[in-house]
């Protein structure tokens, strides 16, 4: 919509993946209320697509809606998650901090920490908590930093990106899609940028 001084508005409605409650479109009665609305089962949509996704289901299924959301998160991060810098070190700078962040996360709360054998921690939950507010977002900035200064990269370089691109997009398969399986964390990222090429 343009207002009267020329600018453009963008309007957006919050639309549900999976519906609200049990009998409306894409209902998953195996939600809880409060997965129902937490961001993952989340979608912004302008007010046609949101008509339409709910009144065709069967034309729009939840996997294309996923599929949607995380289209248009992945092209937001590439246009301002990242810039071309001028050498090695700086990439690697920039990257650390991310890097960083995702392996305390994942050493206080993954899989093989010392919480999973507290038998009243709430390990778990945090786990998916920080894979998804944490350690997914983390890896799609480092992705899109990696890819904006591919030109400092060695040959080595460039298939470690790419398997952990694949590992990005398992992890967010896994964690927001529920399909198992996937790739493992490449341990040649731990040295991505580090010494020169």
């Amino acid at each position: 919509m343009e207002t009267a001084s020329g600018d453009t508005v963008h309007f957006a409605e919050m639309a549900h993946i999976f519906a609200a409650s049990d009998d409306g479109p894409r209902a998953n009665t195996n939600l809880s209320e409060r997965d129902r609305g937490a961001y993952e089962n989340l979608i912004l949509l302008c007010a046609n697509c949101h008509t339409m996704v709910d009144k065709l289901p069967d034309d729009y299924p939840n996997t294309l809606m996923v599929r949607w959301k995380r289209e248009r998160a992945d092209h937001l991060a590439a246009l301002f998650a990242a810039a071309p810098l001028p050498s090695r070190a700086e990439v690697r700078q920039a990257i650390e901090p991310f890097m960083a962040a995702n392996k305390v996360v994942l050493d206080t709360y993954g899989p093989g920490s010392d919480a999973q054998f507290d038998p009243e921690s709430d390990a778990p939950e945090t786990w998916r908590r920080k894979m998804l507010g944490v350690i997914i977002p983390n890896n799609k900035r480092i992705v899109a930093i990696l890819d904006k200064n591919r030109d400092h990269m060695a040959v080595g370089e460039v298939t470690t990106l790419e398997e952990f691109r694949q590992h990005t997009d398992d992890l967010i398969a896994r964690h927001l899609e529920g399909i198992t399986g996937g790739r493992p964390y490449p341990p040649a990222m731990n040295w991505m940028m580090l010494a020169d090429a």
